[in-house]
């Protein structure tokens, strides 16, 4: 038995033959199992590649030998929404951002056809991070509108890869949608789980406001100070949330694939309430970290996570950056059904007034959108009032007051608007139920103020006209004139 280079014990024969194939400089690099591979596996038949939208994943591969994968992708410029009210052109692989998920095995032989719309108006291509090869394909797959390229690569490594368009400049493609993933299998498998979800992070540089209705155009000049207004999962603010939330039930194991496309931004993967099992870190597929609360995808990089459900409920998942989540979109919702289980976890058991010489702080935040009270509303309230307030608007007994046939709410318009653009302190009796904590103001502007009044003061069994962008203003006017913000009435 001899050392190798990195201190591992092996067979001398194997050593000295390894290191005879190798030239000197060469032998002072760490060998790799896949490099010194000298032969590749032979390729049997063909198979179209299946790709799915996310959050889907493709089921494993469950062939024992590579092949032959024919993939087909068309690049789209097409106008989408970017958050409610909010339209953006986006370039996709295929129809959405990010791109289709792709699964394949290793060894297998990727012929790979990309088509650039016609009703375009640039010139793209993609880059596979899991192909050996000038650009990653970029070089080989640049085509121009109403034309389309053919080149084929070998999955030669197993892991999990962005794709990405690298046209210059490539960060201007990034950050118009234009990437996805690629899992090359290992040629075992990997260990099977019962749930599988797909989360790409992406940022996005609009030259309206977060929340600024109507068109948005690229802004070449926040980019370059990599301050994006949004930074969401799966292409849009709310894509995973609502109707949208990621399912599982109690007991079953679950693998999310994620990839952190930036164009610029780090991310920090973390679910509330939920700890990872396993952290495939950097798109490896071999398990590194085991019992982790936030894992780190870097920019252009990948993980996986795995983890098992036990306690029902609905999870939030966020870049732990946190304003990205609650104020720019990077946040989404896991839905777990199954049985309690108060051996892990019971929930609220008790409530009891804290007095220690202050008034205890209360938020009552809703929001909405005026021109689309039903979802530009709803949207601000899911994000930021639902936490509080709960999904059904009633609130924390002894704690949060409800919205849902609030007489508070519905009594005075312009106490509430106050409420919204003050904030809120001090005992107040809703329903006839005393509360005494404090509301502070809402990260919101004043648009959505009256968006989110108009939603809440309509829904929930309130039954109150609409709260107006001018009504807004007014108030806030009379208020500033006085000198100091005056607040709800108790």
């Amino acid at each position: 038995m001899m050392s190798g280079p990195i201190g591992i014990r092996v067979p001398s024969a194997i050593l000295i033959t390894a290191l005879g194939l190798l030239s000197c400089k060469e032998r002072t690099l760490i060998p790799n199992a896949y490099a010194a591979k000298a032969e590749l596996d032979p390729v049997q038949g063909q198979e179209i590649a299946v790709l799915t939208p996310a959050p889907n994943v493709p089921p494993p591969i469950a062939r024992n030998y590579a092949t032959k994968v024919v993939l087909d992708i068309e690049i789209k410029e097409h106008v989408g929404s970017l958050d409610d009210g909010v339209k953006y052109t986006y370039w996709t692989f295929g129809d959405t951002t990010p791109g289709g998920f792709i699964r394949v095995r290793e060894g297998d032989m990727i012929e790979t056809h990309l088509s650039n719309h016609p009703d375009n108006t640039l010139a793209h291509n993609i880059d596979f991070h899991g192909a050996i090869g000038p650009g990653g394909g970029g070089e080989a797959s640049f085509v121009a509108p109403g034309h389309s390229s053919t080149f084929t690569w070998r999955a030669m490594r197993p892991g999990l890869y962005m794709y990405h368009c690298v046209a210059p400049p490539a960060g201007l493609h990034i950050a118009n949608g234009m990437y996805g993933l690629i899992l090359v299998e290992p040629k075992g498998g990997l260990p099977k789980v019962d749930k599988e979800f797909y989360i790409a992070q992406g940022e996005f540089y609009t030259q309206g406001k977060f929340g600024e209705k109507g068109p948005q155009a690229f802004s070449t000049e926040k980019a370059l100070k990599e301050e994006p207004e949004y930074v969401v999962f799966n292409g849009k603010v709310g894509a995973l949330m609502g109707e949208h939330a990621l399912r599982a039930r109690v007991g079953q194991s679950v693998r999310m694939y994620l990839v952190n496309a930036g164009p610029s931004l780090v991310s920090s993967f973390h679910i509330v309430g939920e700890i990872f099992d396993s952290v495939y870190s950097e798109g490896g597929i071999m398990p590194n970290q085991h019992n982790v609360q936030t894992t780190v995808v870097p920019v252009g990089g990948s993980a996986m996570v795995e983890f098992t459900a036990r306690v029902p409920g609905e999870y939030q998942f966020v870049d732990h950056s946190m304003f990205r989540a609650f104020n720019k979109g990077a946040m989404g919702q896991l839905k777990i059904d199954g049985p309690e289980n108060d051996m892990i976890y019971s929930g609220r058991t008790a409530e009891a007034v804290f007095q220690p010489g202050t008034h205890l702080e209360k938020l009552a935040s809703n929001e909405i959108d005026p021109n689309d009270p039903t979802h530009g509303g709803a949207q601000v309230f899911s994000t930021v009032c639902y936490a509080c307030h709960q999904k059904d608007a009633q609130g924390l007994p002894n704690v949060f007051p409800p919205l849902a046939k609030s007489d508070f709410l519905m009594a005075d318009k312009d106490r509430a608007i106050r409420a919204m653009l003050f904030g809120l302190q001090g005992p107040i009796t809703v329903n006839g139920k005393q509360f005494n904590s404090a509301m502070p103001k809402p990260p919101i502007t004043e648009e959505q103020i009256a968006g989110v009044l108009t939603y809440v003061r309509s829904n929930f069994g309130n039954n109150g006209d609409a709260v107006t962008l001018a009504d807004v203003k007014r108030v806030k006017e009379a208020s500033e004139a006085d000198g100091t913000p005056r607040l709800a009435k108790k």
